[in-house]
Formats: structure tokens, sequence, C-alpha cells
């Protein structure tokens, strides 16, 4: 999103709408933070030792690995982003939707294993102060 442009505020319609590919890109996003977890803890389990007693090459492999990991995961948080979406929670699979309500920007909260959008909370109130959408 340009800097300039104005910000996109989402109705709870469009939110909905995204939430199927959504769901794909956030499991993707979930395994890839995974298996980045993985890989870090197995790197720092090679100590400065092992890695000059033979393990350098494994190093290597996994210092690779997870700049790949991180680099695949970037480019999906920004993809979320250029939409005026925002990743709140990688593990979770958590984002916001900025959007009005009575006049105010608050967000739409939704959660991958969740079925849809529906809750809401005030910009400054996070996932703890998550309110039922009203039908």
């Amino acid at each position: 999103m340009a800097e300039d442009a104005l910000p996109h505020y989402f109705t709870v319609e469009e939110a909905r709408a995204l939430v199927p590919r959504l769901r794909g890109i956030l499991t993707a996003i979930q395994a890839e933070k995974q298996q980045l977890d993985q890989e870090v803890v197995a790197l720092q389990q090679l100590t400065p030792a092992m890695r000059s007693n033979g393990h350098g090459a494994e190093a290597n492999r996994r210092e690779e690995r997870i700049a790949e990991l991180v680099a695949a995961l970037q480019e999906k948080v920004q993809q979320l982003m250029e939409q005026g979406i925002e990743v709140k929670d990688l593990n979770m699979g958590l984002v916001d939707f900025p959007s009005l309500r009575g006049g105010r920007v608050v967000y739409l909260c939704w959660r991958v294993d969740e079925p849809t959008v529906a809750f809401w909370h005030e910009t400054d109130a996070g996932y703890a102060g998550r309110q039922p959408l009203e039908e």
C-alpha cells in the first residue's frame, strides 16, 4: 500500500470473503514457522565446539534453511500487509482487519482455526479484548 494512499477499512463481509484464501496462506505460514523454530533449536544445539569438530556443514545447512524459511515467511506476511491485513501472531494464525465501527477504527479479528470472522476488538485491546460481532 502506498504511503499516501488512504487506509482500507474492511467490512465484515469483505473480511469473511477472504477467509478461505487466508486459511491456506496462514496454514502455510504456521507450518513454515514451526519448521523455522525447529531449525533454530537444532542450530542452537550445535555449540561452537561442535561446529569446529566436523559439524560445520550441518550448521551451514541449517543456517541456509533458516534463511529460506525467513524469506518465505516475510514474503507471505508482506502479501497480507499489502492488502491491509495485519498479521498479529504467526503461531496462532491470527490476523486483524482494520474496520470502522460506530465511526471509529477497530479491528475485526480472526484466527485460522475459526470458521469465520466473528470477533472484533478496540485497536488497543488486542486478542484478550475480543468481543463477538452482533449478527
